[in-house]
C-alpha cells in the first residue's frame, strides 16, 4: 500500500527547518540567520526538477539564503514567512491543477501537522516531533538535514523509473 502511495506522487512539497536543514540556526552578530544544507538532497532535487516533478517550498523563516539555495536548485515555488502553511499549500495545488493525493508533503514539526493530514503521502525526518510522526505514513530512517529529502525523492524517482544516475548538475 505505501509504495503505491509513493508511485502515485507527481510532486513535493517541503518544509525547511527539520527537513532540508536540521534545524538548527547560526545567528551572525548581524543577525543574518544561517542554515546548513545537505549536498544528497540538494542533488536529488535539482534532478526532480529536471525530469518534470513540481517542488514547492512552504517556510515561516524569512531567509534570504534559503530562497537563494532553493533558487539554486531550479524550485520556482518558493515560499517565505508563511504563517498559514495550508492556505499557501491549497492555492498551489490549485495553480498547478493538482490535488492532495498528487503530492508528498515532508514536515517536522506542529506548523506542519494541517498539510500532513492534508498530503496524499505524508512523510517525516526520523527526528520529527512525536505529533508528527503520528500522521505521517512514512517516516524516514533519515533525519531532517542530513538526506531525508533524498531518501523520499529517491523512492519516488526509482518506483517510477525516472531516477538515473547519469544525470549531473555541476552546482549542487
Amino acid at each position: 500500500m505505501l509504495f503505491e502511495k509513493f508511485k502515485q506522487v507527481r510532486a513535493f512539497v517541503f518544509d525547511v527547518d527539520g527537513v532540508l536543514s536540521d534545524g538548527s540556526i547560526l545567528v551572525t552578530e548581524q543577525g543574518e540567520q544561517l542554515r546548513t544544507f545537505n549536498t544528497r538532497d540538494g542533488y536529488a532535487i535539482q534532478l526532480a526538477v529536471k525530469k518534470g516533478y513540481p517542488i514547492a517550498v512552504i517556510t515561516g523563516g524569512r531567509s534570504l539564503g534559503v530562497k537563494l539555495r532553493m533558487e539554486g536548485l531550479g524550485i520556482k515555488d518558493i515560499y517565505i514567512g508563511i504563517d498559514d502553511k495550508s492556505a499557501v499549500l491549497h492555492d498551489w495545488l490549485s495553480h498547478n491543477e493538482m490535488t492532495a493525493d498528487d503530492i508528498l508533503y515532508m514536515g517536522d514539526d506542529i506548523p506542519d501537522l494541517e498539510n500532513m493530514k492534508i498530503a496524499g503521502l505524508a512523510a517525516c525526518p526520523a527526528d520529527a516531533v512525536e505529533e508528527i510522526k503520528a500522521v505521517a505514513a512514512y517516516i524516514s530512517f533519515r533525519n531532517g538535514g542530513a538526506g531525508a529529502v533524498r531518501d523520499v525523492i529517491e523512492k519516488v524517482m526509482k518506483l517510477q523509473r525516472t531516477w538515473s544516475e547519469d544525470e549531473h548538475v555541476a552546482s549542487i
